[in-house]
């Protein structure tokens, strides 16, 4: 920044006793411009000063580690994958402990089982020394997980009419009877309850936008916009969460106090 030479202006002062307008003027120009800049200096130091002291004294979580700067954010599984490690057999507490041999069942005892089994076919089930008949010695079981994706199908709510051959020939007046359905959850629309409370569920439960839900929907092949999701979610929560979110409600105002993660 370019700073005026304030002394010069006061030589140029004392030549004379009586200063000129003229030198005044350009006296008081001089020290605002130099106080302006002096102003900017001070500011630049005060902001160098605050971030200094942010930097030393401020939160360690705003640190950025070194190694989040080479993370490779789409290769994750390939870059910590490590095949030569050995699959862990004590379970990481407090302290380490050998697994209970019950365990791995107590955690699946809840699943549904699909079993198969791998045999012989009839025509293998013959000895390669002697030819004699094979039996079953033993068996050897191996356990996994399945995983089974959202599947989407259209169910059809078909009811059938019935009318009486006799009275249509004889009567004046025929009885039809036609055989009840349930009603639908949301008359003139393609959802279902279980439709419906997916789409709720993956908002409030697991945090899914719509329109991530929408994504979602047309990968499994149907098309539904995100406005015709939160149709849904609006419709169901105002005839059919109506009714427990009045009775929640009762018991809430019932209250003198109250502590909760959010207001509904």
């Amino acid at each position: 920044m370019r700073v005026f030479d304030y002394n010069k202006k006061m030589e140029n002062r004392t030549e004379s006793n009586t200063p000129t307008i003229e030198a005044l003027r350009e006296e008081r120009d001089a020290l605002k411009q130099q106080n302006a800049e002096l102003t900017l200096k001070l500011k630049w130091f005060q902001e160098q000063f605050r971030l200094s002291q942010k930097r030393q004294f401020g939160a360690s979580s705003e640190k950025t580690h070194p190694e989040q700067l080479t993370l490779q954010l789409f290769n994750e599984a390939e870059s910590e994958s490590d095949p030569n490690l050995p699959e862990p057999t004590v379970e990481t507490i407090t302290y380490k402990r050998k697994k209970s041999q019950g365990q791995r069942q107590e955690k699946l005892e809840n699943l549904p089982v699909e079993v198969i089994d791998y045999d012989l076919p009839e025509t293998e089930q013959v000895c390669s020394c002697c030819g004699g008949a094979l039996h079953e010695m033993s068996t050897e079981v191996r356990e996994e997980l399945k995983v089974i994706p959202a599947q989407v199908k259209v169910i059809k709510h078909v009811r059938h009419t019935y009318a009486c051959r006799h009275c249509e020939r004889e009567a004046i007046q025929t009885p039809i009877v036609t055989a009840k359905a349930p009603n639908a959850v949301f008359p003139k629309s393609l959802a279902s309850p279980s439709a419906m409370a997916y789409v709720m569920c993956q908002k409030y439960l697991d945090a899914q936008p719509l329109y991530r839900q929408e994504q979602q929907f047309k990968r499994l092949g149907v098309t539904l916009s995100r406005q015709t999701l939160a149709n849904w979610m609006l419709h169901g929560a105002e005839h059919w969460l109506s009714l427990i979110y009045d009775r929640m409600k009762t018991h809430l105002v019932a209250r003198d106090l109250l502590h909760a993660d959010e207001l509904c």
